[in-house]
């Protein structure tokens, strides 16, 4: 996902359908890695994703694969 704000997107998705699926969270974590920084509008949204998460908002949805 090579946009100027791939995490905003993904941060976006995440919020939409109320959960993280580990396929959100793993491409996050390919962006950040890949950039090597976090833009503030990135920041901003990873902080928006952080907050509705504690709140409650937004479902952790546990690895369909256990190992």
């Amino acid at each position: 996902m090579n946009t100027p704000f791939a995490i905003r997107r993904l941060v976006e998705k995440a919020l939409f359908i109320k959960q993280m699926t580990p396929e959100i969270e793993n491409a996050i974590n390919s962006e950040l890695t890949r950039q090597g920084h976090v833009s503030d509008v990135d920041y901003e949204a990873l902080e928006l994703l952080m907050s509705e998460m504690d709140a409650g908002r937004i479902r952790l949805v546990p690895s369909r694969f256990l190992i």
